[in-house]
């Protein structure tokens, strides 16, 4: 694509505003800034769109977010006037711009005969994916980038059983967009007209309640927390986004008495002026509520990103230092404690099965296997894990009780089809109230857990490579390590090499190749002697290449030499 003609194409439009034209007139004979802007189209995949916001090809603005909802209008179209019918549940978060997106989506796909549910403020982002299945529609939007920094914005589709867009959707979505002049070939329509004729249908308090009525379901055992409840205290922040109302909501519901929520962080805004960036990974944005908790007694913290999908905790360690656990360190929990409180309540089901996706911790299926629940891997994101789940409800081989990623995302239940932070909220803090009638803390289970199935320790580093020529080393780096394979890291021999992309696993010692159950997608994943992962991947919605590290050995500090000796190693091989 000529990126010039392009920026010259945009400029002259008469479809852009006086402020649109102006931030395009500013960048003029800044040919770094137009590159970056006209290159390419944000490309559109299973994940949807996500990139910064402004005015451009490859940016998220009015026009591309048009273009995808005039491309998912006509993916819809060619199902029908049933289809039509059953209609689109759009839901957004407290990122700049996401309520006009919204709107805007409500009236493209209005105007092309679509029936519309929108909601009437920022949502979780599973109860839309809960949504689309309480209201039987046959997709879903949310505008929403999760946890990136405020100067993003996503766009995310969803499908009928209310996981992301499957890949042969999405490729409908993306040739019509291809297809489309995105300042004439987009139809939209009036809000106002049509609200008052009903094809667009505001959802409110009232889906929020059957939401939560299902979440409560999830609850294995809810009577350890009236045990605990008069003085067990907890802090909550919801980083200025979708879980403000809703997770300490449902905390109440199971419950729980005492819940602080950290005022400055229960704003909404899209600026998240209180963290460099929203996110529950970072235990940088929880000073406000370690500071909060510290005031109150409190040993337990939960966050949750702007979308509400995302769930983070800290807590107190053994010398009263507050510590984040890791995302994986959150799911092993969770897993030994829905089964052990299955037992306790009769609620095993008889082929229980735990999900996690392939750079998740391996301790998860040691937990499972040492209690007679079988473990699947998935690839990462969770739309993957829904396939599988929609697979076991399909084939009745197993029923899950949980699936998770290491990135904080976790879900269990059947209301939903995407990771879902106030149902984990909900679960962390039954589980919290759990282990405080056995006279333990999280940290306290964490440690005994380690002792009970071994000591791993894991390590995601994420090596970034913006604009255009990171785009095109990303491409160079995968290739070059499929060309010349790694044989050793860090002093640690690779005993096999699986490449995802064909679907293939070889031993490096004999050169015997075998096929292996996922395939299609970019990732590379060595196996090391002593059972150590060493994994790379070039991220699907960031500029960036993600290496995840998963060691096990006799002892925490062990395992943790081994991490830190393979994580000065790849930044010698990303690069």
């Amino acid at each position: 694509m000529d990126y010039v003609k392009e920026y010259e194409r945009w400029l002259a439009s008469p479809a852009l505003n006086e402020d649109e034209r102006a931030e395009l007139s500013a960048i003029k004979g800044d040919d770094g800034e137009i590159e970056s802007r006209f290159f390419a189209p944000l490309s559109f995949g299973t994940a949807g769109l996500r990139g910064v916001l402004g005015v451009g090809l490859y940016r998220m603005n009015r026009f591309t977010v048009g273009a995808a909802t005039q491309g998912l209008a006509n993916l819809i179209l060619s199902n029908g006037e049933d289809a039509m019918k059953r209609g689109v549940a759009i839901a957004y978060d407290s990122r700049h711009m996401s309520p006009e997106f919204a709107r805007l989506c409500a009236c493209i796909l209005a105007e092309n005969g679509i029936q519309v549910r929108l909601y009437d403020e920022l949502r979780p982002t599973p109860e839309l994916s809960f949504a689309i299945r309480h209201y039987g529609t046959i997709a879903g939007i949310n505008i929403t980038a999760s946890h990136n920094p405020k100067e993003y914005n996503g766009y995310k589709v969803y499908w009928e059983d209310g996981a992301q867009l499957p890949p042969a959707e999405a490729d409908v979505v993306a040739k019509e967009m291809g297809a489309l002049d995105l300042f004439q070939d987009v139809k939209i329509g009036d809000f106002d007209q049509y609200l008052a004729s009903g094809r667009i249908i505001m959802l409110g308090r009232e889906t929020d309640e059957a939401y939560l009525g299902e979440v409560l379901k999830v609850a294995v055992n809810p009577d350890c927390v009236k045990e605990v409840a008069d003085d067990f205290k907890l802090v909550y922040t919801p980083f200025h986004g979708a879980g403000y109302r809703l997770v300490p909501e449902i905390l109440k519901r199971i419950g729980y008495k005492h819940i602080i929520c950290e005022p400055h962080q229960m704003v909404i805004d899209g600026d998240f002026p209180t963290v460099v960036s929203p996110n529950p990974e970072n235990k940088e944005g929880f000073h406000l509520a370690i500071a909060l908790a510290k005031e109150n007694g409190v040993d337990l913290i939960i966050g949750t990103d702007p979308d509400a999908d995302r769930t983070g905790i800290v807590l107190k360690d053994k010398t009263g230092e507050y510590i984040t656990l890791s995302g994986n360190q959150v799911g092993v929990l969770l897993i030994d404690y829905i089964i052990t409180a299955r037992r306790l309540t009769g609620t095993m089901p008889e082929h229980p099965a735990v999900l996690k996706s392939i750079v998740s911790t391996e301790m998860a299926r040691s937990v499972a296997a040492k209690n007679g629940v079988d473990c699947f891997d998935t690839f990462t994101g969770f739309k993957f894990l829904a396939e599988k789940i929609k697979e076991f409800e399909r084939t009745g081989s197993h029923q899950y009780l949980f699936a998770f990623e290491e990135s904080y995302g976790y879900l269990s239940g059947d209301y939903a089809r995407d990771k879902d932070a106030v149902t984990a909220s909900m679960l962390i803090a039954e589980m919290a109230a759990y282990y405080r009638t056995k006279g333990m803390t999280l940290y306290d289970a964490m440690e005994t857990m380690y002792e009970k199935y071994g000591y791993y320790c894991e390590q995601t580093i994420s090596i970034t490579m913006p604009g255009v020529a990171g785009l095109t080393r990303m491409q160079e780096l995968m290739a070059e390590l499929r060309a010349t394979p790694l044989t050793d890291v860090a002093g640690n021999r690779v005993e096999y090499v699986r490449d995802y992309q064909p679907g293939t696993r070889r031993n490096v010692v004999t050169g015997e190749t075998e096929e292996i159950e996922l395939k299609g997608q970019n990732v590379l994943y060595y196996e090391l002697e002593g059972g150590t992962s060493f994994i790379i991947r070039p991220s699907g919605t960031e500029p960036k290449v993600k290496v995840y590290i998963m060691a096990r050995a006799e002892d925490k500090a062990a395992a943790a030499a081994k991490v830190e000796a393979l994580a000065a190693a790849s930044k010698e091989i990303v690069k």
